[in-house]
């Protein structure tokens, strides 16, 4: 089951922004770099918990993102401009992709795409909801995991993820504590594969 929850963060679509979607306009103009903490549950159909994670992310436009599983795995997620990085710590393993192949099917393109994203989602607005201002993603594709994605604000600030796949289970993905614009240090965005590490891939 563990491969799954990276595999679910790797799995979160991209969405578009677009005329009349402020906040998240407003969300993509306003943070060019960001880190924050992130927690991830999966649900089953019938509402039931099937996985937890959490840890910590970032990003800085365009295209180099970092996430951070430490509970229940100890995994990684790095796009460093050009690759994808995976690493499982508990299996000693390195998955590495060209990054032009996956990033639009993470959530890290979301955050540190760039502005040509509206092309493979249409939106629309999906009213409040739990002190959120929400809206609705639905791939233009049938070429991906989720059938739609809903997006809650907190003003400019995105807050909360929530991907519903074709089997009718819900990722849940929820961001706190977020700095907008810091200062990161480039090495953040570069992977070196552990020594003795099972690498697999480019």
């Amino acid at each position: 089951m563990k491969h799954s929850i990276a595999a679910c963060a790797l799995a979160l679509p991209m969405i578009a922004h677009a005329g009349g979607i402020d906040r998240l306009k407003a969300f993509i103009a306003g943070a060019r770099t960001a880190e924050a903490d992130f927690s991830q549950t999966v649900a089953d159909k019938s509402g039931r918990v099937t996985q937890q994670a959490s840890g910590k992310m970032a990003f800085a436009r365009p295209g180099k993102f970092r996430w951070d599983y430490s509970t229940p795995y100890e995994q990684a997620i790095v796009g460093d401009g050009s690759r994808l990085w995976l690493y499982d710590a508990d299996l000693d393993q390195v998955t590495v992709k060209p990054l032009g192949d996956v990033i639009a099917g993470t959530p890290a393109a979301l955050l540190a795409g760039d502005d040509a994203i509206e092309k493979y989602f249409v939106l629309k607005n999906a009213g409040e909801a739990d002190g959120l201002e929400w809206l609705e993603a639905t791939p233009k594709t049938r070429d991906t995991s989720f059938e739609r994605i809903r997006m809650g604000f907190k003003g400019d600030v995105l807050v909360q993820m929530e991907l519903f796949d074709f089997f009718g289970q819900r990722t849940t993905l929820k961001l706190s504590r977020m700095v907008r614009n810091p200062s990161i240090a480039p090495s953040r965005f570069i992977f070196i594969p552990p020594k003795g590490a099972d690498i697999i891939g480019d």
